[in-house]
């Protein structure tokens, strides 16, 4: 009898081990699932990519979503990276970075019914909806932070690359400055890599020898060389995408908020309740809280100054201050 009640117990604990196990398997299947090609830097970059990886991290804690990712050093090209991911069955495929849309979309082409996501540029086909955001509108007021700041009228912009979706920083910036500042004179260089954090204070030692005395730079790890270049020599700095005032807290005024990490985060909880995107292209700026301002540290802005800021602000979020583009 006894033996017989061990057998029972053994098959009614083996039973439910196997039911739980299902449901554990179902639950996983049930849950949402992300998968992100990150931009070429990768995580570390303390910039565009740890942004993103943020939101998605939030939305993992918080929305109980699952999510993975594949970095291009890892993988070789984004084609494969995608690919992996279209494979592994993430409900939604995210692209980051304007430099990953030819292979984000060969790869769309070849899984029509795979929901894509590109962030920072435009893509045409029904299965990639495309995030943008209106970077010129925070560059404008970090120009005119340091337009207002600057004792010597000379200001340095660095792009991490001469490309469409730069000059939008390099544009907002410039105008910003001379919004406030009609006799400021802005330096420009690209460093054409997103990577290179020793190129970048090589710039900025660069701009600093011809007087620039605040530099702001668009070009993700390159952009901390300079960052930190600026602090050596005692200038000031205004980073960008997120807020990077802990890597040279003596020196960064600002930082142009890029909010990469609310955006994904709102769009992947949009497709949760959802179970798609309505929209094929969503465009972030001041409005939509897409694009912003740090808080202003190191200097004290005059109320004069603050009062300034603060109407450009409200003009850009009504959309009443019209940017030029090149």
């Amino acid at each position: 009898m006894k033996q017989i009640m061990n057998i029972l117990l053994i098959s009614f604990l083996l039973v439910g081990s196997l039911s739980g196990c299902a449901s554990k398997e179902l639950e996983a299947k049930e849950r949402v699932k992300i998968g992100i090609m990150l931009s070429d830097v990768g995580l570390g970059d303390q910039s565009f990519s740890d942004a993103a990886f943020a939101g998605l991290a939030k939305a993992r804690d918080e929305l109980d979503v699952l999510f993975d990712y594949r970095e291009l050093q890892a993988v070789g090209t984004y084609e494969k990276g995608f690919t992996e991911l279209v494979e592994q069955g993430n409900d939604i495929v995210i692209g980051l970075g304007f430099m990953v849309v030819e292979d984000l979309e060969k790869v769309a082409k070849k899984y029509p019914d795979q929901q894509f996501i590109l962030v920072d540029s435009v893509s045409e086909l029904d299965n990639i909806t495309s995030i943008t955001f209106r970077e010129e509108q925070g560059s404008f007021l970090a120009g005119a932070v340091a337009g207002m700041v600057s004792k010597s009228n000379i200001v340095g912009f660095v792009g991490g690359a001469d490309v469409p979706l730069i000059h939008k920083f390099k544009s907002g910036f410039e105008q910003g400055v001379k919004a406030v500042n009609p006799e400021a004179e802005v330096l420009i260089s690209y460093s054409n890599d997103f990577g290179n954090a020793e190129l970048g204070g090589k710039i900025a030692a660069g701009m600093i020898e011809e007087g620039a005395d605040v530099l702001y730079a668009a070009a993700g790890f390159t952009g901390v060389g300079v960052l930190k270049e600026a602090q050596s020599k005692k200038k000031f700095a205004i980073g960008v995408d997120s807020d990077q005032y802990f890597f040279a807290e003596k020196a960064i005024i600002t930082s142009m908020l890029k909010n990469v990490d609310v955006a994904l985060y709102e769009t992947v909880k949009e497709f949760q309740a959802e179970k798609k995107l309505e929209a094929k292209q969503i465009e972030l700026g001041m409005n939509e809280k897409g694009v912003g301002l740090a808080p202003i540290r190191v200097v004290k802005l005059t109320s004069e100054q603050e009062k300034r800021l603060e109407d450009l602000k409200a003009k850009l979020s009504a959309n009443e201050l019209s940017i030029q583009l090149d």
